[in-house]
């Protein structure tokens, strides 16, 4: 069973790899063709139905691309589908997601501070979320708001806030922005799936029996893809916000990640009216700047941990339970909070360290039991905290920390 959680470790390694690739992938080939879109120019010799051209050359070579804004008369030989980067970058968040927030809810999911909740409920409350959230902006987008897309920004805006602090009601703060982030990534990745796929699937059967496609479907696409573009800057910041405390352990993080929404609509508006030669609003980033200045006063208040008299008495959950009953806990619980609690800390005592570093907290029994399995692996099978051992953990300590874990896993196995 310690084995697994090496196994597992590296397993969450893995997905998470997968994830970055494909996202790049995605994100890359969205940028490139919003941008190709943008900079398209009309020409007189244009072929019949064309939109407009753009010459680019990349790799020692030229490339003369049309686009036509409902099809070209017959259907080409050869079509390039964009639309696995979407799929495969959504499928491996969610399997991250399980791996981190579902399999280790009771350190990084559930917060009992803000609400009483099981595991189980935590883990439904993840899962319907993201998939009403969907729900609800697909209704949005095919009411008579689509006529206007301004507004409908505006509600997407109002509809992202509302969700952000609803899962700061129930979460960590760390799950609240990657839920968010994930909420944000399923309507993105639904956009592709649900709507703009089955659009070009209609307007190349069109094209297949001989019929002329109509253009609203291409319209309708559009629409969706602009969404996604606004809303990519933004979902970047929330999956990287777990490694930085300052924005998702602080009183105000909900307002932060609405405010970074806000950062994402200037930045690309800026890139937008650029490569569509309608000029270069340098004045984005003036309020870019103003907003990332508010984000890190916002950052100054004060983080949001639970009382130190409160955790010390409470009752042992279930789970850490587990740890606390295996032999060699209290010695392991004294290394813990005396080589790492200085740090991990509500208020921490080592110079330099201002914010317990990811805001995992080591001060009492059950925030070490709580933690084992990251003890057990960073600690314990690597060395990689302390970091260069700046605290002088002996190797006959992390022996015990690994004796610790694995007999904690042993008892569970024989259960």
């Amino acid at each position: 069973m310690s084995e697994f959680a090496i196994i597992w470790d590296w397993i969450g390694f893995g997905v998470r790899w997968l994830h970055v690739i494909t996202a790049i992938a995605w994100i890359g080939s969205s940028f490139y063709f919003i941008a190709l879109d943008l900079g398209l120019r009309a020409h007189p010799d244009l072929p019949f139905g064309a939109h407009g051209e753009e010459w680019q050359v990349h790799g020692g070579g030229f490339y003369h691309i049309q686009k036509y804004l409902v099809a070209p008369e017959k259907m080409p030989e050869h079509l390039t589908w964009f639309k696995w980067e979407s799929y495969a970058t959504w499928l491996s968040g969610a399997a991250l997601l399980m791996i981190v927030y579902w399999v280790g809810g009771e350190l990084y999911l559930i917060d009992n501070n803000k609400a009483e909740i099981s595991l189980f409920q935590g883990i439904a409350i993840s899962a319907l979320s993201l998939s009403v959230g969907w729900i609800v902006y697909d209704r949005l987008c095919k009411s008579g708001l689509a006529e206007h897309p301004i507004l409908l920004m505006l509600i997407l805006f109002v509809l992202l806030v509302i969700m952000g602090w609803a899962y700061n009601q129930v979460f960590t703060g760390r799950a609240m922005m990657l839920h968010l982030g994930a909420f944000t990534a399923t309507i993105m990745s639904a956009n592709v799936f649900f709507i703009i796929m089955p659009n070009q699937r209609i307007v190349v059967k069109d094209l297949q029996d001989g019929r002329m496609p109509d253009p609203k479907y291409g319209k309708i696409a559009k629409l969706r893809s602009t969404h996604n573009n606004y809303l990519t800057l933004p979902v970047l910041f929330l999956m990287l916000s777990n490694h930085y405390p300052l924005a998702f352990a602080t009183q105000y993080n909900w307002i932060i990640a609405a405010l970074v929404f806000l950062m994402g609509v200037t930045i690309r508006h800026f890139f937008n009216s650029m490569h569509a030669r309608k000029g270069t609003p340098y004045w984005t980033w003036v309020v870019t700047a103003v907003l990332f200045i508010f984000i890190m006063w916002l950052s100054t208040a004060p983080l949001m941990y639970g009382d130190y008299d409160q955790e010390e008495v409470r009752g042992f959950t279930p789970f850490e339970q587990i740890y606390v009953n295996a032999e060699g806990f209290e010695e392991v619980s004294d290394i813990v909070q005396g080589r790492c609690s200085m740090c991990h800390a509500r208020e921490p005592g080592y110079d330099g360290i201002h914010r317990a570093p990811k805001n995992v907290l080591l001060e009492t029994p059950s925030e070490v039991a709580a933690a084992a399995r990251q003890i057990y692996l960073q600690s314990g099978v690597s060395k990689a905290m302390p970091p260069a051992n700046v605290t002088w953990m002996e190797p006959s300590e992390r022996a015990k920390i690994i004796r610790w874990y694995t007999e904690a896993r042993s008892g569970l196995n024989k259960v």
